[in-house]
Formats: structure tokens, C-alpha cells, sequence
């Protein structure tokens, strides 16, 4: 079975049942998309993740007992392969930022459409970032001028110097949202080209995936509001 053909199971984690059951209803509705379980606060979602490793999990950020932020963090730091995307109900969300800096692959607000819905799930799922560039950047640039750079990720600001010249600069074009075909199209380079300068981007860096790089871009003002 191809990657195109499989699956992607989804957990869904949030403190609110209509919102659960309405996912569950959205999600099971969608070929190649099944939801294996729920949680209803951030402790359960981390004990879900590991019972039943799904693709994708759907996290509500304000939650009981463990909050979405820390419940993503576990996550990320236990499990690789889980991708978290995170659930908010208006796009200029402090948590958000926080939740993007804790490793979430990106955020998607709880009026989306189904057809919103189900196309994150796939996005994430395969590895891209779920970064809307014009909401992205006022979300990160809002909340990062208020951190100042002293917060800026120990690990990727210590190896910051060591990026090559053509390496920022695919990193501030991923910081601005565009995907691999497009920054190759922009660079007139092949996407294969574009695919290694960002895997050595990550590893030079310390980070996790694009958005974390996006994220680090905006922070040390590599990209700046505009």
C-alpha cells in the first residue's frame, strides 16, 4: 500500500463533547481519514497518543489537568511520528504561538469547514506545515516582539551562524509560506534541491519541522512584518 492509499488516524482531543463528536462525525465522513479515539483533556490525549500512535492529533489548546501546550510537548518529545495540529477559535492566539513553539505542525480555528478540516489533517499528515502565511505571521511577529530574543530557541540561535548563505534564504521563503515546489520554482532550482537544504536547515538548527524553522525565522527577524 502506497502512502497516498493509507489511512490517516486521527485523535481527537478536547474538553468540549459537541465538539469531539462533531469531528468524529466531519472527519469519519472523509476517505483515507478515521478517527481511532478521543481524549478530553491534555493528560488523557498524551496517554491516547501512545496507546494507539495515531497520524494526526487535533488538540483544543485550553483543556483541563495538562493544557494543549504542555499535552503537545509531551507528545512531540515522546512520539516522533505523531503531528499535532492545533485547534483555536481566533487565529491571534498567544497559546497558538506557544503551542507552535512547543512543536505543533500548525493551527486551524474550530469554524473551519469540513473541506478545511479534512485537507489539515491531510497536510500535517505528510509532513508540511499548516501555516497560513498571512495569519502566521501576524500571530508569530505580535507575540514575538513582546518575548524579545532572549527567547529565541537556545539550540537554533546558537547554530545559527553555521546556516550557508542559500540556506537562509530558503529558510525566510519557508517562513513566508511557501512549500518546496514553489521555493524551488522562486530559486529556479529542482525541489529535490530545495527538500536537502531544508532537511540540513532542521538538523543545523535543532528543530523538529518547517514550522518550528518558520517560527525561529520570525524571531530572529529574518522575516519581518510587512
Amino acid at each position: 500500500m502506497s502512502d497516498d492509499d493509507r489511512t490517516i488516524r486521527v485523535l481527537i482531543a478536547d474538553d468540549q463533547m459537541m465538539v469531539r463528536e462533531g469531528f468524529s462525525v466531519l472527519l469519519n465522513a472523509m476517505p483515507g481519514i478515521e478517527v481511532v479515539g478521543e481524549a478530553v483533556n491534555g493528560r488523557e490525549a498524551v496517554e491516547r497518543v501512545r496507546e494507539l500512535a495515531p497520524d494526526v492529533v487535533l488538540m483544543d489548546i485550553r483543556m483541563p489537568e495538562l493544557n494543549g501546550i504542555e499535552a503537545t510537548r509531551e507528545i512531540v518529545a515522546a512520539d516522533g511520528a505523531a503531528k499535532v495540529l492545533v485547534l483555536t477559535t481566533f487565529d491571534l492566539d498567544e497559546y497558538v504561538y506557544q503551542a507552535l513553539r512547543a512543536g505543533a505542525s500548525g493551527f486551524l480555528l474550530k469554524d473551519a469547514s469540513a473541506r478545511q478540516l479534512a485537507d489539515g489533517v491531510r497536510i500535517v499528515a505528510s509532513g508540511e506545515a499548516l501555516l497560513a502565511p498571512t495569519v502566521t505571521k501576524r500571530l508569530i511577529t505580535e507575540f514575538s516582539k513582546l518575548s524579545g530574543a532572549s527567547r529565541l530557541m537556545p539550540a537554533a540561535q546558537a547554530a545559527y551562524g553555521d546556516l550557508t548563505e542559500r540556506e537562509t534564504e530558503v529558510l525566510v521563503l519557508i517562513a513566508q509560506g511557501l512549500s518546496n515546489a514553489e521555493i524551488a520554482g522562486r530559486l529556479v532550482v529542482a525541489e529535490s534541491t530545495i527538500k536537502t537544504h531544508v532537511s540540513r536547515i532542521l538538523v543545523k538548527l535543532g528543530l523538529r519541522d518547517r514550522t518550528q524553522a518558520a517560527v525561529f525565522a520570525y524571531e530572529a527577524r529574518l522575516v519581518t512584518p510587512g
